[in-house]
């Protein structure tokens, strides 16, 4: 696995991407750092180990500004970078990726394809989106499954908001939610 992180203002986020011989490096994780933390303690690391049965030596942290596009998986995650940087500048509406999304339940994964239908600028309720994965009374499970996306942005679970049209919750924090909701022009409730 090849991680590093990137700064877009304020807010920093981890990228890791997957390490490969047989097939096309995929993304496993974009997501928020809080302050102070380093990508060690990004809550994927755990699952990885377990699902691809590595350890902590398998993970290779890069600079950011060290990555090659000549290595296969630093390519993907340079190209990540960009799309990110096109997408915060107001650039980029949608994201065309590769994406590793198997750490998740079959039920989360419908989720995360569900979550990838909403427009840039546009929510739904989590009622709404639990009806478009055919679990019309399942909000909380899809709720939960929001919750363990593990590409934050790319996957824009930040689209998805409360009934009453409030914010609801957010896993990289409310703040992070108003700014994603703001920077595509939308506004919530407080």
């Amino acid at each position: 696995m090849i991680v590093t992180t990137a700064a877009f203002g304020s807010h920093q986020l981890t990228l890791i991407a997957s390490v490969n011989e047989h097939s096309n490096p995929k993304l496993v994780e974009v997501n928020w750092l809080l302050a102070g933390d380093s990508w060690h303690s990004s809550k994927s690391i755990p699952k990885l180990k377990k699902h691809y049965g590595i350890d902590d030596q398998s993970f290779t942290f890069i600079e950011k500004d060290s990555l090659r596009k000549s290595e296969p998986a630093q390519a993907l995650l340079i190209e990540t970078v960009a799309q990110l940087a096109e997408y915060f500048n107001g650039d980029r509406q949608t994201f065309d990726l590769p994406l590793d999304a198997n750490l998740g339940t079959k039920f989360q994964q419908r989720v995360w394809q569900a979550l990838q239908d909403i427009g840039y600028g546009e929510t739904i309720s989590y009622a709404t989106l639990a009806q478009n994965v055919d679990s019309p009374k399942g909000f909380r499970a899809v709720a939960n499954a929001n919750s363990r996306n593990p590409f934050s942005i790319i996957v824009p679970c930040h689209r998805v908001i409360a009934s009453d049209g409030k914010l609801g919750g957010y896993t990289g924090g409310l703040d992070k939610k108003i700014h994603l909701l703001a920077l595509e022009g939308v506004t919530c409730k407080a």
